[in-house]
């Protein structure tokens, strides 16, 4: 009688790995709701940068705050992103002192799907930074000359910049055992990248060697390559080079860090 109860149905068909992605990154989203101080964090910063910089050396750099103001916005766009993207790899370590891991590891899932999970938090912190520091940049006067759609682009390259340098940060919380170690080492890494760089003033007046690494420097490329977006003078040849630092940094760092998770 029992038997005749019961239906056979088709096993469920297993999760792909963009499903297991996405259900990691609604669990980072989640984060921002139980942890609401980490978006004060991610937005103080750039904030304080934009109105110090325009305010206080906008005059004596480019004769205006005006002025500077539309050539520094979207430089402090990419430092923000290049910023942000430390937080995945204190997530990631403070996920590994809280044993979760432990417990994905014995879940079907795909390998990298935790991982991917981070990015896609990374990618919405990237996102609401980045439409402050515009709004706010508006309101202070600055005007993007390509437009909607030049935004739009600026925005996509900037996402594909937070995605990229990710990685470093996940192979460093991966080798890292404490999150505050991780920011110490990232910021100590990303300071004079991010300030030996076109970001806040023109290389030109920089002494010969280190206008020679400011130019070949990869938050330099893609700086260039998020002005020339916004204000319509961007070239295939300029997206290409500033596209270069994360391609690698993703084809060579995300199999790193499938390897130091599997021996971990």
């Amino acid at each position: 009688m029992t038997d005749a109860l019961l239906k056979r149905v088709e096993r469920p068909a297993k999760p792909s790995a963009l499903s297991n992605a996405m259900v990691f990154g609604w669990r980072a989203v989640l984060k921002f709701k139980h942890v609401p101080e980490q978006l004060f964090d991610l937005v103080m910063t750039p904030i304080m940068f934009t109105l110090l910089f325009t305010f206080v050396f906008g005059g004596a750099l480019a004769g205006t705050p005006g002025s500077y103001l539309q050539f520094f916005l979207p430089g402090i766009l990419v430092q923000t992103v290049v910023f942000n993207a430390v937080y995945s790899g204190m997530g990631l370590s403070t996920d590994f002192s809280k044993g979760l891991f432990d417990r994905f590891r014995s879940l079907p899932i795909w390998s990298l799907a935790p991982f991917t999970g981070l990015m896609v938090g990374d990618l919405m912190r990237h996102l609401i930074a980045g439409g402050i520091i515009l709004g706010i940049g508006l309101i202070l006067g600055y005007r993007p000359e390509a437009g909607v759609m030049g935004v739009v682009l600026a925005f996509a390259m900037l996402l594909a910049m937070g995605f990229g340098f990710g990685w470093v940060f996940l192979v460093l919380g991966m080798m890292v055992r404490t999150p505050t170690t991780v920011m110490t080492l990232g910021f100590t890494i990303l300071f004079p990248v991010t300030f030996a760089s076109n970001i806040m003033v023109d290389p030109a007046t920089m002494p010969d060697w280190l206008r020679g690494f400011v130019e070949v420097n990869p938050v330099s490329l893609m700086t260039t390559a998020l002005r020339g977006l916004m204000d319509g003078t961007a070239t295939a040849g300029m997206l290409a080079v500033a596209l270069i630092a994360p391609v690698l940094l993703t084809v060579l760092l995300a199999p790193v860090t499938l390897m130091l998770y599997r021996r971990k």
